[in-house]
């Protein structure tokens, strides 16, 4: 089970959960290409090690576990894993 990304990081993209990663799975990074284009960050699924490192740093809770996230936003399970052409 990984951690998903939703609705709530679209224009944030705060970068906290990129640093508390230990696995560096978390993307696109501030200077990364695409970071500008990109509406908010994504969970690799395959790299995450489900460690919820990421969670208590979201300012705007947008990080759940994959069996806790909720049903309205249940599609962006399949958004990060896309995102990562998984």
């Amino acid at each position: 089970m990984a951690y998903v990304i939703a609705e709530p990081c679209i224009g944030t993209k705060d970068a906290s959960c990129v640093d508390a990663c230990p696995v560096d799975c978390i993307h696109p990074k501030k200077d990364e290409e695409g970071y500008e284009g990109a509406n908010m960050l994504y969970i690799d699924p395959q790299e995450c090690i489900d460690c919820g490192a990421c969670v208590p740093v979201c300012p705007v809770s947008a990080i759940f576990a994959l069996d806790d996230l909720p049903e309205k936003w249940a599609s962006y399970a399949e958004m990060n894993a896309t995102h990562y052409g998984r």
